[in-house]
């Protein structure tokens, strides 16, 4: 059977567990045969769009650029994960358009946790007015309205986040099941 493409799109606020639970889910995926690609937000700004900032634009222009990517390579069979914190609604509902086979995950996490996890102390520079467009404290973060699923990270274990993600795409025919 040939493998289908779709692209799994994590979005949630900056250490709501996102990458984390990519890595697990793109693990699995390569240990059950499937060809696997993850993008990630901290990944590409490195590369692919290290000339844009964090205004409203060049987010915008950042998760546009990634879609381009995800739409080829689930085009060609690749399941797609991307983690990417894309706060606004109407770009990622024209990714979703772009792409196809798009599955929304709503890894949701109160501020606070993120907060508490937040080992590079940015929301502690955000909150101090050190660093500005920072999503979720000085900049909105706009939920996803009807995700396909919804990831409770600061309730869930990553392996029951992990679990719920896996069974939806078991669930709706994207993998064999394990």
């Amino acid at each position: 059977m040939e493998q289908k493409g779709f692209t799994l799109w994590f979005t949630g606020l900056s250490g709501s567990g996102k990458t984390a639970m990519a890595k697990v889910i793109a693990q699995e995926l390569r240990a059950r045969g499937l060809k696997v690609e993850r993008l990630d937000g901290d990944i590409v700004r490195q590369s692919l769009t290290r000339d844009l900032g964090f205004s409203k634009e060049d987010r915008d222009k950042n998760i546009e650029r990634v879609t381009f990517v995800a739409k080829l390579l689930t085009r060609n069979g690749v399941a797609v994960l991307c983690s990417f914190i894309s706060p606004y609604r109407e770009r990622r509902a024209k990714s979703r358009e772009e792409i196809g086979e798009f599955i929304e995950v709503y890894v949701e996490c109160p501020v606070e946790v993120c907060a508490q996890r937040d080992v590079k102390g940015l929301y502690a520079k955000a909150f101090a007015g050190e660093i500005q467009n920072f999503t979720g404290v000085s900049d909105p973060y706009e939920p996803p309205e009807n995700p396909e699923i919804v990831c409770h990270t600061a309730e869930e274990t990553i392996e029951e986040s992990v679990a719920k993600v896996l069974g939806y795409l078991e669930e709706h025919g994207y993998i064999p099941p394990a």
